[in-house]
């Protein structure tokens, strides 16, 4: 009997060790937390923290470090028309800022980080001449505007070459030896595929397939982890008569409705991609697909003013995008938005025009070319390298 009260003792005294020592490891857990993975670092806050993340709404804040590259030095990927500073802005304090997201934890961009967490990925980017900038505004942030000539070009692997008598490529790709990144640009302003007719008469007509993404995306998705998407500026009377586009739906060519309200047939594009892109998801579980909001313009003489924020400093509310178009097509599907279209159109000092450039002539020449009338596109570094920081924090 006394033996058995004895057997029980001990075992209380087992079971109180075995208790203290699980107290004592999860106590050192909490002391020292497991490392999180790169992709964890910029994820915003859970939907418990004070304020839910939305990387549209937010603050432009003044930033010393900034900006991430020099528009002096990224002559490796930026065209020189883009590039201000070598065009003679004399202003330089539109690059002096940086967007600060409402409740999201995004730190500060590192190129190195950036890489690493793209080791073996390949980011596309398909629109017109502003996703040109974005691609551009990359590739100077992720070389920190560094000469680079380890870097390849790879477009050939694309079909991305010059053909003969044209004066470029239909895109460009680079790929980074030390992370197997590639980055690359697709021109589509549309984002129709555009197919040469068979008429005899001049000028030369395109079938602008409204409901068929461009046969570079459908041949090369499989290829891509990430795609951003962009359209929106080449969607007017001007620009469809200019380049001969013809427009067809279901193969056949279209009047009507589409030819006379061109908005509408932008919304039918947009919707027509972004539904295609969502069934494509199913079969391509690691890719991930942006369609990024349309960039502010400002052709009301507005683009001239050199002052920062003299629109404001924040986007507050919680309303939508501006972009309604691009907001109800992803809407339901797996394709995100990149809201860049508020924030943007508070930086309008951030244009080309804003100082009325004129390229760098040596001193004893008079320059005799036009000033740079420019209120669509914008200076590099600048207003892209945000959409892209948004897009890294998203990805």
């Amino acid at each position: 009997m006394f033996g058995g009260k004895t057997y029980m003792q001990r075992g209380s005294v087992y079971l109180a060790l075995v208790i203290i020592l699980l107290m004592i490891t999860l106590l050192a857990s909490e002391e020292t937390p497991s490392r999180a993975s790169l992709f964890d670092v910029q994820r915003p806050f859970s939907a418990s923290s004070s304020s839910v993340c939305n990387y549209a709404k937010g603050k432009w804040v003044a930033d010393k470090k900034r900006p991430l590259y020099s528009g002096f030095e990224c002559k490796q990927w930026l065209s020189s028309m883009w590039a201000c500073r070598v065009m003679g802005r004399p202003d330089f304090s539109f690059e002096r800022y940086r967007w600060v997201p409402r409740g999201c934890n995004m730190p500060q961009f590192n190129r190195f980080t950036f890489l690493r967490r793209m080791q073996n990925k390949t980011i596309a980017f398909i629109g017109d001449s502003l996703g040109r900038q974005q691609f551009q505004s990359l590739m100077c942030i992720a070389t920190g505007g560094k000469e680079s000539p380890e870097v390849k070009n790879v477009g050939w692997e694309y079909g991305l070459v010059t053909p003969k008598g044209a004066p470029r490529p239909d895109g460009w790709a680079y790929r980074f030896p030390s992370t197997n990144t590639t980055i690359l640009f697709y021109w589509s302003a549309s984002l129709s595929d555009l197919i040469p007719m068979n008429n005899t008469d001049p000028p030369p007509l395109t079938a602008m397939h409204l409901d068929r993404p461009p046969a570079f995306m459908r041949k090369y998705l499989h290829r891509f982890n990430v795609l951003v998407l962009n359209t929106g500026h080449h969607w007017n009377k001007g620009k469809i008569e200019g380049n001969h586009w013809v427009m067809h739906v279901n193969g056949t060519r279209v009047k009507g409705k589409f030819l006379k309200d061109i908005s509408h047939a932008k919304a039918f594009t947009i919707h027509s991609v972004v539904k295609w892109l969502d069934a494509q998801l199913l079969l391509h579980p690691r890719l991930r697909v942006f369609f990024r909001t349309i960039s502010p313009i400002n052709w009301n003489g507005n683009c001239n003013n050199t002052v920062p924020l003299s629109r404001g400093s924040e986007i507050k509310g919680n309303g939508g995008s501006m972009d309604r178009v691009v907001e109800s097509a992803v809407n339901g599907t797996r394709v995100k938005i990149l809201d860049v279209t508020a924030l943007s159109e508070l930086r309008v000092e951030a244009h080309i025009a804003g100082s009325k450039l004129k390229p760098k002539k040596p001193s004893n020449v008079t320059s005799t070319a036009p000033t740079v009338n420019d209120c669509l596109h914008w200076c590099l570094p600048g207003i892209p390298d945000t959409w892209n920081e948004l897009l890294i924090a998203q990805i």
